[in-house]
């Protein structure tokens, strides 16, 4: 079985964009091997929002240009599929949809954002991991990691890593199921 794993940049004080949506207060430290990390996904999920925000950062590339070789599910009511080729866009069923992309082949799914669609799956049982890099930053306001309500999840740390130059801390946790 797949896992999706929220993996996300994340400011101190919680945030994963600024007020504005920007994103660029999320340095790119040279330690981290990017390669490595993008890997282990075949699949990326995302809410309109921040497939939005991705095709203004990348000049308009989106889907596959922005990630080669990873597939792009976004999350929309609004998106039209004859509008956006390179992408696949859910507009309905997104929580059973998602059981069906987890329980299928592949490699995981990287939940790429945003923070509503992480509560709604978090909520729905349809997150395995989260993966947040702290970034040495206080936004005061923004995007948060999670918006309320959300609900209470345990989890259990699986691995961390500090890295030096950036002061960035990357933790990994397991989702934990309630039995």
């Amino acid at each position: 079985m797949r896992s999706v794993c929220y993996s996300v940049a994340a400011s101190l004080d919680g945030y994963i964009a600024g007020p504005g949506g920007e994103a660029d207060w999320i340095p790119m430290d040279p330690e981290i091997d990017f390669a490595a990390l993008f890997s282990r996904f075949d699949t990326q999920l995302m809410g309109r929002r921040s497939y939005e925000a991705m095709l203004a950062m990348s000049g308009g590339a989106g889907g596959e240009a922005a990630f080669p070789g990873m597939k792009t599910i976004v999350v929309s009511r609004t998106l039209r599929q004859a509008d956006h080729p390179g992408v696949t866009v859910l507009s309905r069923d997104v929580e059973g949809e998602v059981a069906a992309l987890r329980s299928g082949p592949g490699k995981d799914v990287w939940l790429f954002g945003g923070g509503e669609l992480f509560r709604t799956l978090l909520e729905a049982g349809l997150v395995d991991a989260v993966e947040v890099a702290v970034i040495p930053v206080m936004l005061g306001g923004g995007i948060p990691l999670l918006p309320v309500p959300g609900p209470r999840v345990t989890l259990r740390l699986e691995r961390h890593r500090v890295y030096g130059s950036s002061g960035i801390v990357l933790l990994t946790y397991d989702v934990l199921r309630e039995r």
